[in-house]
């Protein structure tokens, strides 16, 4: 009887997760293998262009290095507020911007960005007119992929707070006394001790923070007007083509390409997540 009653609590989020994730994700993937009425492989000859696989290789190290940063950014402001006290009000300040900031992204971003450090925003004008520095004399980095790694960052610093901060905060106070009772200094518990327990959940936030990028959208999209410099915009201009290139199936093709490399991390997220979830019991 308790078990048909746990059953059906999960129902509602079940049904749930099965028309906003499953499904869609079925559609995509069928697409990708039709042609019209006719089933077909036709539409993954997308990949040898050179164009597409320069656009997968953008979403990649871009994902990669503004998580590695985000990560490492992260991190440390974790580690300082470990010095702040337990519901004080430096902890609740961080833990609201956190939680606002790792949602913030976007059009309103791209825009807050464009209004700030645009061509024509409000630092830029700034240090054009008292520095007479124009950052953007050799290019308009803001407006490339180069562009997106600054509001990249601003969503993923925070997402990295919220993910590794309860770890680095369930870290036993003990181990850190067995280590000073045994003649060890601060920093050999760390380099022996506190950063091993931490690495695989800080490998899990890493990874989390890559496929939170690697999908991101809408920022790029409302940045980079021109061109399709990486993987998601490829998606969008194959299904907005006004040059009979696209289709939906390529669409598809490309966003299983995507879907691959995102099954690929979540794989590797859920092994990490279960040797932190191990280190930390």
């Amino acid at each position: 009887m308790a078990k048909v009653t746990n059953t059906l609590r999960l129902l509602p989020f079940t049904v749930y997760v099965l028309l906003m994730f499953v499904l869609p994700a079925a559609l995509v993937v069928t697409s990708a293998f039709q042609n019209g009425e006719s089933w077909t492989l036709a539409n993954f000859s997308i990949f040898s262009r050179p164009g597409i696989v320069v656009s997968f290789w953008n979403s990649c190290w871009l994902s990669a290095l503004v998580a590695f940063v985000g990560a490492v950014f992260g991190a440390v402001v974790c580690f300082a507020l470990l010095a702040c006290k337990e519901g004080g009000v430096m902890r609740r300040l961080v833990d609201s911007a956190s939680s606002t900031l790792s949602q913030f992204g976007g059009v309103m971003l791209a825009f807050a960005f464009i209004a700030v450090m645009g061509n024509q925003g409000m630092v830029t004008l700034l240090i054009r007119n008292l520095l007479h520095v124009n950052i953007y004399k050799n290019s308009m980095w803001l407006y490339s992929t180069q562009g997106l790694i600054l509001p990249y960052l601003f969503f993923q610093v925070p997402l990295m707070i919220i993910t590794f901060y309860q770890s680095i905060a369930r870290l036993p106070e003990n181990l850190a006394e067995v280590v000073a009772g045994l003649g060890g200094s601060k920093w050999m518990f760390w380099k022996n001790v506190g950063m091993p327990i931490l690495f695989p959940s800080f490998m899990s936030g890493f990874l989390l923070l890559f496929a939170n990028a690697f999908s991101a959208y809408a920022t790029a999209a409302a940045l980079i007007s021109q061109g399709s410099q990486i993987a998601p915009l490829q998606v969008r201009a194959a299904l907005i083509s006004e040059t009979g290139l696209g289709s939906e199936g390529v669409a598809g093709a490309l966003a299983v390409g995507m879907l691959v490399i995102m099954l690929v991390v979540m794989v590797v997220y859920a092994a990490v997540e279960r040797k932190a979830a191990k280190w930390l019991s």
